[in-house]
């Protein structure tokens, strides 16, 4: 296996259904723009409450993809 680059990016997602919705949600949008991704870490996982009940689910994500 070659040695790589990586180059990382934060992004931020959200969904109303659950975390894993809005990780999905977020490394799909940036699979739109980012090419050769290899990983992504959860760094950050926050909520929005509404009418004392959860109103959204929000992560942050380092995704590391290697350079051309």
């Amino acid at each position: 296996m070659p040695d790589h680059v990586y180059k990382t990016i934060e992004i931020v997602g959200s969904s109303t259904k659950s975390i894993e919705d809005a990780t999905r949600g977020a490394i799909a949008k940036a699979g739109e723009t980012v090419r050769n991704m290899s990983w992504f870490e959860v760094i950050e996982t926050r909520g929005h409450i509404e009418d004392g009940r959860v109103g959204h689910f929000q992560v942050t994500l380092k995704i590391g993809f290697t350079l051309d």
